[in-house]
């Protein structure tokens, strides 16, 4: 069973129901790679800055990109009892190189984790969003260049209002999408400040 941050305080086994309201891997999974690269990334600088030895902080570093290789291969499962991503990745480094995983967590918050998480995993989310919605505004675009003359009524407050065509009713909603790109856009630059927490 992985670690849990709070297992320390009690001698006898957690109900299986409180495990599972505590837990959140099955939600943050998705983030693993986020939560490695962040990691390595904490680790090359406590190594650069002497808070740990430079051998724990490659110790960290390597294991840390097997964890990763090994998840995407597929021959490391994640572990369903683990609370989150953050403690299954800490709890499987440990096992690889022993104590000198546990100094990962050095000089960072969980807060910290979690925010730098978030953060590049909705930088990767936001891309994607973005790139379907260009898609769907170039669909609009040409049902629009097919449908010049094509003719229909315009509404109002959900009331029949003037003749329109059916290219202008589309280019509506191709406006309405461009106006949503850019506010994704600027949200995109915003999870660039402080990406490596809030500290």
């Amino acid at each position: 069973m992985a670690g849990k941050m709070w297992a320390g305080r009690f001698t006898k086994e957690t109900d299986e129901r409180v495990n599972d309201f505590n837990s959140s891997i099955k939600f943050d999974a998705r983030m693993y790679r986020q939560d490695i690269e962040g990691s390595i990334a904490h680790a090359t600088m406590l190594g650069e800055c002497g808070i740990i030895s430079a051998d724990d902080s490659k110790a960290i570093i390597e294991g840390l990109k097997g964890i990763l290789a090994d998840i995407e291969s597929g021959k490391l499962q994640f572990d369903p009892t683990a609370e989150d991503i953050h403690m299954f990745n800490e709890a499987e480094l440990t096992k690889r190189i022993g104590d000198a995983g546990k100094r990962l967590h050095t000089a960072r918050s969980r807060n910290d984790q979690v925010a730098l998480d978030i953060r590049m995993n909705l930088k990767v989310e936001i891309r994607e969003i973005q790139a379907l919605t260009k898609e769907l505004i170039e669909t609009l675009c040409k049902i629009a260049q097919n449908n010049l003359t094509t003719v229909m009524p315009g509404y109002t407050h959900l009331q029949r209002a003037q003749p329109i065509t059916l290219a202008h009713h589309m280019m509506a909603y191709a406006q309405m999408l461009l106006r949503d790109l850019g506010r994704l856009e600027d949200t995109y630059k915003r999870t660039n400040i402080m990406p490596l927490g809030s500290g």
